[in-house]
């Protein structure tokens, strides 16, 4: 039985579903662009969306806002002046709330980022993904390296303080070289946040149908340690498996995330989880995956595609999923705040974690070892064997 004596923070995920052209390694939930992208009908339809979570959320204040895709930067400032708007009008917004949106180098233009910055947008995540040609042509890009600094520098120039850099290693005939040019390049190029990841073949791309050649696990396993290693150097901190800010600049979107926090989604295929104090329950919802059945039902019960009650059986799993993701860990207390069961309720899975030395805990906090976090999956695995 769940014991909410307060609700966790609650952040807003938007999603907007189109690509100039969908890359071959992506399984998240994106559509090539039409020619005539239906920008107002879908801004009409988010805003129905939202309305309809309302009362689910009813008096609770955002606190982070993340737009995603897709390639939310294909929609104009215009569009995101009138939903924003709305997103005033329905809910409370913190004053210090972190408003993230992503954007891929082919679409940068200053005046609309600029644009952008000046309607309270105030973080960007730009899809880099690599800085070599042969790389990013292999990955089916739309930009080339000059096009991926460039965008950066745009982001400088007009004024953007925050923002990540996606980029991966492993890459379809990726060497050492290239690699270390790749991360070396990021830094000089002075973001705030990176997020540094492994290229993984997901079933449902067309990478999963026609595999690339890539390159063997050993060599790239050197190359993620030299990476982290340089990283490190120029001051920044790995706070999650890959995410890497300086100056403390962690992306608490996703901080929120991995700390079991809530979050509503709108947009096809978006998803949300959500804590009710009055009915003791926390429920995930998604939402219509194609653009045109979303366009079609939102505001309507029919846009809701799954809405599943969470048992306090999986809470344990649920919850350690995620945050064992956080290098440094999280307060034991958390888990009762963001879960509403006592830590007791996974003493059986920590006593074996702790046993194999996977993690190091007390009444004060829980945090994977070193051991931990390069066997991740082992780790987790103890709290799904363990429901």
């Amino acid at each position: 039985m769940f014991n909410f004596t307060a609700l966790p923070p609650l952040s807003l995920y938007i999603h907007v579903p189109w690509c100039v052209r969908k890359c071959p390694y992506c399984d998240f939930n994106s559509h090539q662009s039409p020619d005539n992208l239906p920008e107002a009908a879908y801004i009409d339809a988010l805003i129905r969306d939202l309305e309809q979570e309302t009362p689910s959320i009813w008096g609770r204040t955002i606190q982070t806002i993340f737009i995603g895709g897709g390639t939310p930067s294909l929609f104009s400032a215009e569009a995101y002046e009138r939903l924003f708007s709305s997103l005033r009008a329905l809910l409370p917004i913190s004053h210090h709330a972190e408003i993230t949106l992503e954007a891929n180098p082919g679409t940068f233009e200053q005046q609309r980022f600029a644009d952008y910055l000046s309607l309270g947008i105030n973080r960007l995540s730009i899809g880099i993904q690599s800085f070599n040609n042969d790389s990013l042509q292999a990955l089916g890009r739309i930009h080339d390296r000059q096009q991926s600094i460039k965008a950066v520098e745009t982001a400088h120039k007009v004024g953007f303080e925050n923002f990540n850099l996606d980029l991966m290693f492993g890459l379809p005939h990726q060497t050492a070289k290239t690699a270390r040019e790749d991360i070396e390049t990021a830094i000089a190029l002075s973001p705030s946040h990176l997020s540094y990841y492994q290229l993984t073949i997901e079933p449902n791309t067309l990478f999963y149908q026609h595999p690339p050649t890539l390159p063997d696990d050993d060599p790239i396993i050197d190359w993620q340690m030299d990476s982290q290693q340089r990283l490190a150097n120029a001051g920044f901190g790995q706070y999650e498996v890959s995410a890497y800010a300086k100056d403390k600049q962690v992306c608490r979107h996703n901080m929120n995330y991995w700390q079991f926090g809530d979050y509503v989604g709108i947009g096809a295929g978006a998803h949300g989880k959500i804590s009710d104090a009055a009915q003791q329950s926390i429920t995930r919802r998604s939402k219509q995956k194609q653009p045109r059945t979303y366009l079609e039902t939102a505001g309507k019960g029919d846009v809701i595609l799954t809405n599943e009650v969470i048992s306090s059986h999986d809470i344990g799993f649920e919850f350690m999923l995620n945050a064992l993701r956080l290098t440094d860990g999280f307060p034991t207390p958390l888990f009762y705040q963001h879960a509403g069961m006592p830590v007791s309720h996974i003493d059986k899975a920590l006593q074996q974690a702790e046993q194999q030395g996977l993690i190091d805990w007390d009444i004060h906090r829980i945090r994977p070892t070193a051991k931990g976090q390069r066997y991740l999956n082992n780790l987790i695995e103890l709290f799904l064997n363990n429901r």
